[in-house]
């Protein structure tokens, strides 16, 4: 099926909700390419749930819970596990509930489907250890100094900042402050301003100074081997390719390093809205996630030097 089989009106108003997730809302670029997947196979699905007929917003608005709950027995039945299922749900009431704020099309029984249940997870962060060793070693991997130097930077900046990967390859070099401090854009294109410490100061200067493309203000900060902006891949696999070498984990990942930014600075002291203020996040609920960390960390060293454990 294809976007033929959908009615003008429909066709319309996904091109309104992708302008809205863009430009008013600025969802992450793999946010908005996600959304848009789930929604459309949705679609898709409808179409040949109903015969081939073309999908109109009337069509849309007479669902029921049945037509829902078809969709997400197919989706079980191709292999889509409950984590891929609820995110697609979630695209789906994002783009009914837009409409329906806007009074373009109200489906009720959009509200009545339940997001099936999730497993409860806990952050996997590296040990104090493990990071450090990271840090210090990895840019002996790099095929070139500058190479070697901009991985260094990155991921100092990213255990250093408590940073989102994405956050940080989105910095241009103007981005880097005179001051103690930096500006961050994070989910929702929201402001957040995190302390930037000398050590990480002095590895970006480092990969600055050794980097062979001009250093344009405008330019962004972390650049791939042709001169672009580095991409997410280019960064995990830096890693990826470490874990073996370095003995680490295979949770050990550059998101990895945002949970060890705050598991550690909560075992040595601060407090949850500190941390929370310095990840950016909206929720304490979900800073909450890393006192589990503590608590696990806890029982192992308990279960290792008790003599009855």
């Amino acid at each position: 099926m294809n976007a033929l089989s959908y009615a003008a009106d429909l066709s319309n108003m996904l091109d309104k909700w992708q302008d809205y997730l863009r430009f008013e809302k600025q969802v992450s670029k793999h946010t908005f390419r996600a959304y848009n997947s789930d929604v459309t196979q949705f679609l898709d699905f409808l179409v040949h749930y109903r015969g081939g007929e073309t999908l109109s917003l009337n069509a849309l608005a007479d669902m029921n819970i049945r037509d829902y709950r078809a969709w997400m027995s197919r989706r079980a039945t191709s292999g889509a596990g409950n984590a891929t299922r609820a995110r697609g749900l979630s695209g789906v009431k994002n783009f009914l509930s837009w409409m329906d704020k806007r009074g373009y099309m109200h489906n009720a029984a959009i509200s009545t489907v339940r997001s099936p249940k999730l497993p409860h997870k806990v952050p996997r962060p590296l040990q104090e250890s493990q990071t450090d060793r990271l840090l210090k070693n990895i840019s002996d991997f790099a095929r070139t100094d500058w190479v070697g130097a901009r991985d260094n930077a990155l991921f100092t900046l990213l255990y250093g900042c408590g940073l989102r990967i994405n956050e940080a390859l989105s910095l241009d070099v103007k981005d880097i402050p005179t001051d103690n401090f930096m500006r961050v854009r994070g989910k929702g294109n929201k402001e957040r301003i995190v302390p930037l410490m000398d050590i990480v100061r002095s590895t970006l200067e480092r990969y600055l100074e050794l980097n062979p493309y001009p250093t344009d203000k405008e330019r962004p900060l972390f650049i791939g081997i042709r001169g672009q902006r580095l991409n997410q891949g280019v960064a995990q696999k830096a890693i990826r390719d470490l874990r073996g070498a370095l003995n680490l984990p295979e949770t050990a990942t550059p998101h990895a390093l945002r949970h060890s930014f705050a598991t550690h600075l909560l075992q040595n002291g601060a407090n949850l809205r500190e941390i929370q203020e310095l990840l950016g996040h909206t929720s304490l609920s979900t800073t909450q996630r890393y006192t589990e960390v503590n608590a696990e960390e806890l029982l192992r060293i308990y279960k290792a030097a008790h003599p009855r454990a």
